[in-house]
């Protein structure tokens, strides 16, 4: 997130004294006005990039500015998928000069200024957490306006012409065919066999949009990334991965059950309905929207999420960035397969609640010993910590809870996926470990072997599915979903 939201969650790292230093020298030599700087904190929220809230003393009193720069302070290579934090400057550049909210950009990073990728922003005021922007007081009279507001924005963001303002130089094309394949390939070199993954990549690429006109996307065009006050949209945040491409891509993607907050009546963001998301998006771009091309990219925003996540898990084994957050993130995979389930394949399942706890002995069991870390992390830790690390010890307690879930269930899960995977697959014997047989299902949908529409595939992938996330978010609102279709399936 770029900017810190009322009521902010920001993390004082202890004032970092190379990163401090360092901004001091790029503030002194970029700003005559600028004296000292007073603090630089950087905000809780914003897995794949770093955001700091600078404060500082001009001749003209105090004054706040905020910070963007790559994770871990690296300096990224710039490739198709990745345009750069300084492309997405320059993008935000843009988009005010096309009426689009945004801040103003002070000052893009140099290589010499060692602090990586980045730049140097105004300071907004508003709502960046979306958790925050679906419940907060302040918002109640804006908040049924925002999904109009949010399609307006939107279609004033495809409007932009990327061949006079020289963004096309900047940007790759990416089809609707070419971004399932490069989102499908990600997730093949990580090397795990995610069945529902597969399988849902099939569906799009037998699905893809028969005709739209290429335009600039944001991408990750969602509540959190979108700052809002009181009266309606501050600005649009997070260009970091903006293409040109379909532009139903957008609408899709913030329609996705993971950016509702738990508002899921509300497929918007969890702040309003589609029809006004849409109505406010056709009242400005003249150009109606295609439900099933906005179906199409609803399943894609849950598939490429799904991918996105993994991806967090796979930096935290390789990346410079090794937070708690991280791998959490990874599991939140599973959210996804489940909202894709729910979109493609709903129906019954095989689904058991039944905890197996362990047998009560003289010593502490291992699961009352992951209780004891939970409460103490969620306790004595919160209460004595604020901004990032209160954040962090809320994520690492919610990690251990996942792990206490994994002893109760994941036995008999296992067990039962194995035996539905013989069935699936014809296996006769034992000889073949699970994670085999899961290969096997994967090859055969990467290589067409495997049909769709087979009603003990389908099973399978919603029974696996809806396990997982039992074991994972089991607070999710798509898994309750998935529960009622699984009753009204008679199982």
């Amino acid at each position: 997130m770029v900017m810190e939201e009322k009521n902010p969650s920001s993390e004082n790292n202890g004032r970092s004294e190379a990163i401090f230093d360092l901004v001091q020298a790029v503030l002194t030599r970029e700003m005559p006005e600028f004296l000292e700087l007073r603090s630089l904190d950087r905000l809780s929220g914003g897995a794949s990039q770093e955001t700091y809230r600078i404060e500082l003393l001009t001749q003209d009193g105090m004054s706040r500015l905020a910070m963007r720069r790559a994770s871990g302070g690296e300096q990224r290579e710039i490739s198709a998928q990745y345009p750069g934090l300084a492309t997405e400057a320059l993008l935000m550049r843009k988009a005010s000069a096309a009426g689009v909210p945004e801040p103003e950009i002070l000052y893009v990073l140099e290589p010499e200024d060692r602090l990586g990728d980045g730049f140097i922003m105004s300071w907004l005021e508003g709502f960046t957490l979306g958790a925050q922007i679906v419940k907060a007081p302040e918002l109640q009279v804006i908040r049924p306006k925002l999904a109009f507001l949010f399609g307006e924005t939107l279609a004033r963001i495809h409007g932009i012409d990327v061949e006079k303002t020289g963004l096309k130089n900047h940007l790759q094309f990416v089809s609707p065919r070419e971004y399932v394949e490069q989102t499908w390939d990600r997730y093949k070199a990580f090397g795990t066999a995610q069945p529902m993954i597969d399988f849902t990549a099939r569906w799009l690429l037998e699905n893809l949009p028969a005709d739209y006109c290429p335009s600039l996307v944001h991408n990750d065009f969602r509540n959190g990334n979108i700052m809002v006050d009181e009266s309606g949209v501050v600005a649009v945040l997070d260009w970091e991965v903006a293409h040109i491409g379909d532009p139903m891509r957008d609408l899709g993607w913030m329609l996705c059950h993971s950016w509702r907050f738990g508002r899921s009546e509300l497929p918007v963001g969890g702040v309003g309905q589609i029809e006004d998301f849409v109505s406010g998006y056709e009242s400005v771009s003249g150009t109606k929207v295609d439900p099933e091309a906005l179906l199409f990219w609803q399943v894609f925003g849950s598939f490429w999420w799904a991918v996105g996540c993994l991806s967090m898990a796979e930096h935290y084994r390789t990346g410079p960035d090794k937070t708690v957050e991280r791998p959490a993130i990874g599991r939140r995979s599973s959210e996804c397969q489940i909202d894709c389930v729910n979109l493609l394949i709903p129906g019954s399942a095989d689904f058991g609640s039944d905890l197996g706890a362990e047998e009560p002995n003289q010593m502490p069991s291992s699961e009352e010993l992951l209780i004891s870390v939970v409460d103490f992390l969620r306790g004595e830790v919160m209460s004595a910590t604020e901004g990032r690390n209160r954040f962090l010890s809320r994520v690492a307690a919610n990690s251990l809870d996942i792990v206490i879930r994994e002893k109760q269930l994941g036995a008999i899960v296992l067990e039962k996926e194995y035996e539905r995977l013989k069935i699936l697959l014809n296996e006769d014997s034992d000889q073949r470990s699970l994670n085999e047989l899961r290969w096997d299902l994967v090859h055969r949908l990467r290589d067409d072997y495997q049909v769709l529409d087979q009603e003990l595939l389908q099973f399978h992938l919603r029974s696996t599915v809806v396990n997982q996330i039992a074991i994972d978010q089991p607070k999710y609102p798509g898994f309750a979903e998935a529960l009622k279709s699984i009753n009204e399936g008679g199982v």
